[in-house]
């Protein structure tokens, strides 16, 4: 509101959403929630909720390292002065072949991390990683995960779902949501 009280009350038409592209799938808010559900370890849970709530393509996560994960309200500590918790994006090479889309580095909010890292912990091959995403069942454990992992991941759930789930459909689905 305006010092003198103007713009108390806010004029617009109502927006309406369309598709300009037909063939974008997404998962609706029911769908979504399913995914999530049917995730029975913490790394798949917070994957799967990573994706759908950014927006972030799998190649960025399965890209993250540890060092671009900053999940205090202040990360000064961390050189960083972006506030809240959040992930850096960054373009590099990695050991798994993960790679970000875009050229330039950004940031992103995100939150649900805590329970992964108790589940990361418990593996004692992982702790050497610097990858956020790793092999906590399967050999080679504590290695990065890579493209085939999570299509196998998003596999298994789309079978349990009874609905095409992909990891791109979240990108998707974050915009949409």
């Amino acid at each position: 509101m305006g010092e003198d009280g103007q713009f108390r009350t806010v004029r617009a038409k109502a927006i309406k959403f369309s598709v300009a592209v037909e063939g974008y799938e997404w998962l609706n808010a029911e769908q979504f929630a399913e995914l999530v559900a049917l995730t029975t370890r913490a790394r798949d849970r917070f994957l799967v909720v990573l994706l759908g709530g950014t927006g972030m393509r799998i190649g960025e996560a399965l890209g993250l390292r540890r060092e671009d994960m900053h999940f205090l309200s202040n990360s000064s500590a961390l050189n960083c002065q972006v506030a809240g918790p959040h992930v850096h994006v960054r373009r590099r090479k990695n050991v798994n072949g993960a790679l970000a889309k875009a050229r330039s580095p950004r940031w992103i909010p995100v939150t649900a991390y805590s329970e992964y890292v108790h589940e990361r912990d418990a593996v004692a091959e992982a702790a050497d990683s610097d990858m956020v995403f790793v092999n906590l069942f399967r050999q080679p454990l504590g290695k990065a995960m890579t493209y085939h992992n999570a299509k196998d991941l998003f596999d298994r759930l789309a079978a349990k779902a009874g609905f095409p789930a992909r990891p791109h459909m979240l990108r998707h689905t974050a915009a949409t949501t």
